[in-house]
């Protein structure tokens, strides 16, 4: 093999492995966001989710879920099943000097399973305080490894959404879109937490118990949304590529500010007071708006972008609490509402892109992965039920799922024998 040839393979795999890892720090920053978002009493079992949906992704991916996504064969709609994933291998070294392959497999698939596991933790803030734990570990089973991979097929494995010239660089739709569709089929036959919606129309605020944590979580995210736009640019070597992982880092970010003010200006000027929960998903709502395509834009157009994502999400917040529908930690409005508006300001600067194609991209991800969700939900609940009782709630389910508390010198549930 030549000495440029295997140079280029070993930087391009090592740029997927690194960005991989910082998408992998992702899962880091939504346990956080989600810890400080939600009451105290919750806490460990929500810090449980997401550590066990993690192992969930991983797994199940490994054994079905990238086989469905990237298959050897497939009709466009319906891929075939490769289950040779598991039992290990990766491209022979006559292929890759052949030309056409630039990473090894092993790279690709640990990409992309930190993104399946993305999608996932995404339905589990809009759940949290009221949900069963092990039901939502059964729904993640089916997510990760058949809801999730058929329309990640259907765009990023070949199929009928590629052939139409549905764009979405790095998931506005395929992750974000479809994490949030799957978390509404489950928050709609869940229902709102206790207190949350008064009987003469009135709307209870619950703060989360850790707002610090929750900055916290927002700035890892950030942080590791460079590696989740960058790394889906799929190669660092060549001249074309190395300007282009630049211009993604600084479209990323500029869209993330965008998003952070907008989103903090909009609250102070609907409320009147800089709400810093409104801040933090502004920021995650400018990210999710960019991911569609952050190459195309101006870092001027990704700015602007990132803040329509900023202003949507607040308003998305209050249209949603108005319709009753209660997810503690936004993500509907974040990952559903504004991945939509991601999707769709695609054609503004990406000459390719058509709002005809997006739209159909749009819907199609929407129904599949609602739709099968729903499905899924209520098989769950009529087995298994969905949620806690209404005692285990009040007193929190972090005692009644975990056997234990987060702080529980501060919750005080338990009392010595």
């Amino acid at each position: 093999m030549e000495a440029t040839v295997q140079l280029t393979y070993a930087l391009d795999t090592f740029y997927f492995l690194v960005t991989g890892a910082l998408v992998m720090w992702m899962a880091a920053g939504f346990a956080m966001l989600e810890a400080g978002l939600v009451r105290a009493k919750n806490t460990a079992e929500i810090l449980t989710k997401n550590m066990a949906l993690f192992a969930v992704a991983s797994v199940m991916y490994m054994l079905v879920g990238y086989g469905l996504m990237y298959p050897a064969e497939g009709n466009g709609f319906l891929p075939s099943l490769d289950l040779g994933f598991m039992f290990g291998g990766d491209h022979a070294e006559a292929d890759v000097a052949a030309g056409g392959i630039n990473h090894s497999r092993m790279s690709d698939f640990f990409f992309q399973v930190v993104f399946v596991a993305t999608a996932m933790s995404i339905v589990s803030g809009a759940v949290a305080e009221r949900m069963k734990l092990w039901s939502f570990l059964l729904f993640a089973v089916v997510l990760t490894a058949f809801i999730y991979p058929i329309q990640g097929y259907w765009k990023w494995g070949g199929g009928w959404l590629q052939e139409l010239g549905f764009n979405d660089f790095a998931g506005s739709g395929v992750v974000h879109l479809c994490g949030a569709s799957a978390a509404l089929a489950g928050v709609l036959l869940l229902g709102a937490r206790k207190g949350k919606y008064g009987k003469d129309g009135s709307i209870n605020a619950i703060p989360g118990a850790n707002l610090p944590l929750a900055t916290l979580g927002t700035f890892v995210l950030w942080l590791g949304w460079f590696g989740f736009n960058g790394g889906s640019q799929l190669a660092l070597t060549g001249f074309e590529n190395t300007n282009a992982v630049a211009a993604v880092f600084v479209n990323t970010n500029m869209a993330a500010a965008g998003g952070t003010l907008l989103g903090l200006v909009t609250a102070r000027m609907l409320f009147g007071k800089a709400d810093l929960t409104m801040a933090l998903n502004g920021a995650l709502a400018g990210l999710v708006a960019i991911t569609a395509e952050p190459l195309t834009p101006s870092p001027l157009l990704a700015t602007t972008i990132g803040a329509i994502g900023g202003l949507l999400v607040v308003f998305a917040t209050v249209a949603l609490d108005k319709l009753r529908i209660d997810d503690p930690v936004g993500a509907i409005s974040v990952h559903g509402v504004v991945g939509m508006w991601g999707l769709m300001a695609v054609p503004l600067t990406n000459d390719e892109a058509s709002f005809a194609a997006q739209a159909i991209g749009l819907g199609a991800i929407l129904g599949w992965v609602f739709t099968t969700s729903l499905i899924v939900w209520l098989i769950i609940r009529l087995t298994f039920g969905l949620r806690v009782t209404e005692d285990e709630e009040y007193a929190g389910v972090d005692l009644s799922e975990c056997g234990l508390e987060a702080y529980p010198e501060f919750v005080g549930s338990r009392r010595p024998t």
